[in-house]
């Protein structure tokens, strides 16, 4: 067994590169602040009550300017200061918002929805209630990105969803799955206007069990700039010595009824860090280990889509391609997928399953293991440890007892050093939240986000392929 520490990868900003999303921004600016085509003002759309209508305002009014670290941080590097979201800041932009810009519900209405009985209803209304109003802005108003601020009572009533307490009941007795945020997010795709939602009581300033406001002003306006698109915030460094490479990771998701699995893919298909989001087909599952898995057809279709996507992005297409599975590569999938990327003269293709491992590793002292310990436990056996104590923060800013990743390396010309590598750089890449420790590369973590709103989609939809959407 061999044990190493992988340094935390950079990212790199408009004038410099940091570790820290947060430290970037504010000292070199996003790193799209010297591209052209980028937007410096960006306009909000908002739906809610009068009162939720407000409480917006007064939050984007307050993450135009700086917002102090809280009092008590003990690690000013987990918690700093927002630096505020202006023309002047790391940011180089500015939201605008407007009563002309807001769609308000009544609160008559929310009142007589709250009494309907029956959830599934309920649900059913709330969405058609806010699907009209974001169908208003959409296509009258001028805006970029729609906030829905959901009131409490509302969220309580809505959020949770009806289960069968019959354990015993299988997929085909099991109540069809019904989602307020999926489903309103897949309904409006065709808008193409991303969505942001939010509950009131976390536009009301600090309170117990919630964040510190210049963190949530970090996640809240650095999710807005990139879902405002086409805009980047930050990008990976890249080896100039290495060839050109995009990594692909593949998902399955079950349908609402849970009759039927499909395939998603989450793919980052240029040097920047965009996503581009295609729908699979239904898939099969093995009736003796329960796994599903892609015919080698199915494989070589849909990497064959993704390449092409890649092509028309960046004109060409890359050298490498790197593909993540969460379950074990069946040998039609690695065939279907080797012919895909053969029939468009890419000779490096590298196959790695991430999976949660029950192995934990202990160190001296109360700290879980450093982020990014790495373990070698056999030629194809890793653990990586993507999640964990950090050494910039000088803490462990998790709950609970963090899971190592179990990386298996199917086939890869490249080291298990520098496969783990790229696997901790893509934990960096999820614009949704600042804090850099996430624990999925963004391949897999996107592709499962995906799956959960494509399962609302009908076969005759028409997905977005920017992630921004899906978030």
């Amino acid at each position: 067994m061999k044990l190493e520490h992988l340094t935390e990868p950079r990212l790199i900003f408009a004038n410099g590169d940091h570790i820290c999303p947060r430290r970037g921004i504010s000292q070199y600016g996003v790193f799209d602040k010297t591209l052209n085509n980028r937007r410096s003002e960006i306009n909000i759309g908002g739906v809610g009550t009068a009162k939720c209508i407000e409480l917006l305002s007064e939050w984007l009014e307050k993450c135009s300017s700086r917002i102090d670290a809280p009092e008590a941080a003990k690690q000013p590097n987990l918690r700093p200061a927002f630096n505020g979201f202006n023309l002047e800041s790391g940011y180089a932009a500015k939201f605008n918002f407007d009563s002309g810009l807001a769609r308000s519900i009544l609160k008559s209405d929310i009142d007589d929805l709250l009494k309907i009985i029956n959830q599934k209803e309920r649900i059913e209304k709330a969405i058609e209630l806010y699907y009209e109003n974001i169908k208003f802005l959409a296509q009258n108003r001028h805006v970029d990105v729609i906030v829905c601020v959901i009131p409490e009572n509302l969220y309580k009533s809505i959020a949770v969803e009806e289960r069968s307490s019959d354990e015993s009941l299988d997929d085909e007795q099991r109540p069809e799955e019904l989602n307020f945020r999926r489903a309103l997010k897949a309904r409006t795709l065709h808008f193409g206007k991303p969505l942001q939602l939010i509950r009131d009581v976390s536009l009301e300033g600090d309170k117990n069990g919630q964040q510190d406001d210049a963190t949530r002003a970090w996640n809240f306006c650095t999710a807005l700039y990139y879902k405002s698109g086409p805009t980047i915030p930050w990008k990976l460094t890249q080896d100039a010595s290495k060839p050109s490479s995009c990594a692909v990771g593949i998902a399955f998701y079950r349908s609402r009824d849970y009759q039927s699995l499909n395939t998603s893919l989450a793919q980052i298909f240029d040097e920047l860090g965009n996503g581009l989001i295609l729908r699979g087909t239904p898939v099969d599952i093995n009736k003796d280990d329960r796994v599903p898995r892609l015919s080698s057809q199915q494989a070589y279709d849909l990497l064959t889509a993704a390449l092409n996507e890649y092509r028309i992005a960046l004109s060409n297409f890359p050298a490498r391609v790197v593909i993540h599975k969460s379950a074990n590569f069946s040998d039609e999938e690695i065939d279907g997928l080797t012919q895909a990327a053969k029939a468009m003269r890419i000779n490096i293709v590298d196959f790695v399953t991430v999976m949660d491992s029950k192995l934990r590793l202990f160190r001296d002292g109360k700290y879980p293991p450093f982020r990014g310990t790495f373990v070698q436990l056999d030629e194809n056996r890793h653990l990586l440890y993507s999640r964990g104590s950090v050494w910039y923060y000088q803490t462990y800013p998790g709950l609970y007892v963090p899971q190592p990743l179990e990386l298996r390396i199917v086939r890869s010309e490249e080291s298990p050093s520098f496969i783990a590598k790229e696997i901790l750089g893509l934990t960096k890449m999820n614009w949704n939240n600042t804090q850099f420790d996430g624990k999925y590369p963004v391949t897999l973590s996107c592709a499962r986000r995906v799956g959960q709103i494509m399962k609302y989609l009908t076969e005759h939809d028409k997905p977005q392929i920017r992630y921004g959407y899906y978030m």
